[in-house]
C-alpha cells in the first residue's frame, strides 16, 4: 500500500529527523531501530508527519509532549489520527513521560502490537519507498 503525501512536507521531515526529541531519540536508538521489521522515523503521511511508521505493521507511533494536551492540539491529534485511522493504520501514543519513566514497558506494548516475526522478511524494493 502506498501512502500519499505532500512533497513539500519533505524537507520538513528530513530536519526533524536530525531535530529529534530526547525521547524520540531514545525509542529510536534504544529499540525501534534494533528491531528486525523495519520503522522509519518522521515520514510523511498525507499533509502530516509522523514520529515513527512501520509498513509491514501497518503501525504509526507518536510521541506526545506537554504541548499535546492543550484543546486545540487535542482536536488537532484527534483529526489526524482519524485520518490515519482511515488508511487502515494502528496509531498508538505516547507521552515524554510513558518515555522517560516506563521505556521497558512502552517498547514491551509496542512489541505486543507487531505482526508475528514470521511476517518480518525484508521488503520488496517497492515496499521499502512506501
Amino acid at each position: 500500500m502506498s501512502l500519499a503525501y505532500e512533497k513539500n512536507l519533505i524537507p520538513l521531515a528530513k530536519n526533524l529527523r536530525k531535530e529529534m526529541t530526547k525521547q524520540e531519540k531514545h525509542l529510536w536508538h534504544d529499540f525501534l531501530r534494533e528491531l528486525p521489521i523495519k520503522f522509519q522515523r518522521q515520514k510523511a503521511i498525507g499533509n502530516y508527519i509522523v514520529d515513527f511508521y512501520c509498513y509491514k505493521a501497518k503501525l504509526v507511533i507518536e510521541i506526545d509532549g506537554s504541548q499535546h494536551f492543550e484543546d486545540a492540539v487535542l482536536k488537532y491529534d484527534n483529526k489526524r489520527t482519524e485520518f490515519l485511522q482511515s488508511l487502515g493504520l494502528n496509531v498508538i501514543r505516547f507521552t515524554n513521560i510513558d518515555i522517560d519513566r516506563n521505556f521497558d514497558q512502552v517498547c514491551e506494548n509496542v512489541w505486543n502490537i507487531l505482526p508475528p516475526p514470521t511476517s518480518w522478511a525484508p521488503p520488496s524494493k517497492r515496499e521499502a519507498f512506501d
